[in-house]
């Protein structure tokens, strides 16, 4: 019997392509593109009241834009040098609270979020010097310094991809297709994703039981798909978090 209820349920238009989460204010960012409008837009969201602060946001620039990192309540997005090419380049800042523009600069290229924030480098300039930006301001701070700018690491927890056979059966209630099953056993759950072929097409399910077993949540995140999706879902601060059809975001609390 399902006993977990979901938290946040949301849909959108399209595929959530991309989702931050910005540790110190618990708010998750998400990319949303429509390949078929080529447009791209922007949502927030608290992980601790489950409010929208913002979505549908969009930039002057509809499709050569993404989301590069979160930090402090801000997210920060770039553009493409090229529609062709994976090269970043620019630095927009939106404030989560009220999805508004702070700062942005096109001279600058994104390298790494450290627990100091953003470190950054003009892209115009040879060779790369980095240094630490003020996320609210876009004001450089100092030069980056290894040792105290550290790179900052998130509490994310993703899923182990497993054999089938080394998951207790329990927690298995289909056969798992390709022998493989995303598996993550945190405090007393036990979460699983994995396909099953269903007249020759692919389903990916995903479960969530207790350490007896006893079937806690259960959810049909794909069906009748060709081929096997990457990991479903990921862990973070107690909350399950995870894409249904791809434009679906559920999050349930543990």
């Amino acid at each position: 019997m399902t006993s977990l209820l979901p938290f946040i349920s949301k849909t959108y238009q399209a595929p959530v392509w991309r989702m931050e989460i910005d540790e110190s204010s618990q708010t998750l960012f998400l990319e949303i593109r429509d390949h078929a409008d080529k447009q791209v837009s922007f949502s927030a969201l608290s992980l601790q009241s489950g409010d929208v602060y913002f979505e549908g946001l969009t930039t002057p620039e509809r499709w050569l834009t993404g989301i590069e990192a979160a930090y402090d309540g801000i997210l920060l997005l770039h553009n493409y040098q090229s529609a062709t090419g994976p090269v970043h380049k620019g630095i927009t800042t939106i404030e989560a609270a009220s999805g508004k523009e702070l700062w942005s600069n096109f001279t600058l290229a994104f390298d790494h979020l450290s627990v100091n924030g953003p470190v950054v480098y003009n892209a115009q300039l040879q060779p790369k010097k980095l240094f630490l930006l003020d996320v609210k301001t876009g004001n450089t701070l100092r030069g980056y310094e290894p040792v105290p700018d550290q790179p900052l690491n998130n509490q994310i927890i993703s899923p182990e991809l497993l054999p089938a056979a080394e998951v207790n059966s329990l927690y298995l209630p289909l056969s798992a297709y390709a022998n493989a099953v995303h598996y993550i056993s945190y405090n007393r759950f036990r979460i699983v994703s994995l396909h099953t072929l269903l007249q020759e097409h692919l389903e990916q399910h995903l479960f969530v039981f207790n350490e007896e077993g006893t079937l806690l949540y259960h959810d049909l995140l794909h069906n009748a798909i060709q081929k096997m999706q990457p990991e479903a879902f990921v862990l973070h601060n107690n909350q399950l978090i995870y894409l249904k059809n791809r434009s679906g975001l559920i999050v349930l609390n543990l």
